[in-house]
């Protein structure tokens, strides 16, 4: 009686196995549509830049409340490919990277230089 179920079951697995591989392109029945594309990372900007920082072009934002669209300013700009913002006391790292404006802020988030690296 046992081994009349286990054929039985094996038999159910291996018709429900083919089923499967039946199914896909061309069986008529749809299949997942693609993956949507990544979002772009925190920071990135679709809005065309350069990738050398000229840090110059992006002092008029010191004084400024350092909001999103004035730091995205600020990067564009500077011509840079990323900005960040540097609160007091917040580690750094200390890598140069030609292609990031750095805008450091005081305790009240007001923009007190833009440099590169």
């Amino acid at each position: 009686m046992a081994g009349r179920k286990v054929r039985w079951a094996v038999g159910l697995a291996a018709v429900a196995l083919a089923g499967c591989s039946a199914l896909g392109p061309g069986s008529g029945v749809p299949s997942s549509p693609a993956p949507a594309p990544a979002p772009p990372p925190i920071g990135a900007s679709t809005a065309p830049v350069g990738s050398t920082c000229n840090a110059q072009p992006a002092q008029w934002a010191v004084g400024k409340t350092a909001t999103g669209a004035v730091v995205e300013q600020a990067r564009v700009r500077a011509n840079a490919r990323m900005a960040r913002v540097l609160r007091p006391g917040q580690a750094v790292t200390l890598e140069f990277d030609a292609e990031r404006l750095s805008l450091r802020v005081d305790a009240s988030g007001k923009v007190t230089a833009a440099t590169c690296g």
